[in-house]
């Protein structure tokens, strides 16, 4: 397992580094678009952006995901968003609200996998398999599209009839595997993410910024390790803290292979 790099002046460059390639403006791709038949459903395709508060590199990385989530930039597509604040820079002048060490790990995990020596902020990484600084928007566009086109297993998400607003109950189904061979064990994720968020940072390399936010995630748990996925179907119970605001949440679930982290389906609802 890679360590987090330790050394604020190897945050610091790493995130000087990742400002070179900041692109203010959201371009569209050039690559081929997905192939959309009336009436057919969106490909799923889930975009998770490592970043945090105290990085000045990261404000662009969120506006992109945020726009790309929002304005629904890529044709045929649904995209589902997912801003994990890391720890790590939270001792170098402002503490992330949002922040925890889970994301930062996670994003360790991540690194290993991709045979990286150390990890960066901002990072975006498609459906775990393609990964890339995370404002650079014609990547991400291109990178988008690109994983909407592989084939996903179809998963569906319902409400179940005995959810209430103070604890929803979700029911996760895998229909099916749209012929895609597995490799492995298959882990089921469920994420909860809150938008809407801003803040006004006061201290650090944004201090004096208002930071608006993609939907941030509040909630991110592994439910089964699978090593058949023939007839999988449960309820999860989903776990609301009152101080979030429920008009702007949103619940998703993911299938992941194990070993490589590739993202082979998805489904969000709001709640």
């Amino acid at each position: 397992m890679l360590k987090l790099v330790q050394s604020p002046l190897l945050y610091a460059a790493a995130a000087g580094v990742a400002a070179l390639f900041v692109i203010l403006n959201s371009g569209r791709s050039s690559g081929e678009t997905v192939p959309s038949q009336p009436g057919s459903a969106p490909r799923v395709v889930v975009v998770e952006l490592f970043t945090s508060e105290g990085c000045s590199s990261c404000p662009p990385a969120d506006s992109l995901l945020k726009q790309l989530s929002e304005k629904h930039e890529v044709k045929g597509v649904q995209l589902v968003a997912l801003e994990e604040h890391v720890d790590y820079w939270n001792n170098l002048g402002w503490k992330d609200p949002y922040s925890s060490s889970e994301f930062s790990q996670r994003q360790s995990d991540y690194a290993q996998v991709f045979g990286r020596d150390g990890v960066y902020t901002p990072q975006m990484i498609v459906d775990g398999q393609f990964e890339f600084v995370g404002s650079r928007s014609q990547e991400a566009m291109e990178t988008i599209e690109k994983a909407a086109n592989q084939p996903k297993a179809e998963i569906v998400l319902s409400k179940d009839a005995n959810s209430s607003p103070e604890k929803p109950v979700f029911e996760v189904q895998i229909k099916s595997l749209d012929g895609i061979p597995v490799r492995g064990e298959t882990e089921v994720w469920v994420v909860v993410t809150e938008k809407g968020l801003q803040t006004d940072v006061r201290a650090g390399e944004n201090s004096g910024e208002t930071l608006k936010h993609a939907a941030v995630v509040r909630s991110l748990r592994k439910i089964d390790t699978l090593g058949d996925l023939a007839g999988y179907d449960r309820p999860i119970q989903l776990g609301i803290d009152p101080r979030w605001e429920k008009e702007n949440l949103a619940v998703a679930v993911f299938l992941a292979e194990k070993r490589s982290r590739k993202i082979i389906g998805a489904a969000a609802s709001a709640l």
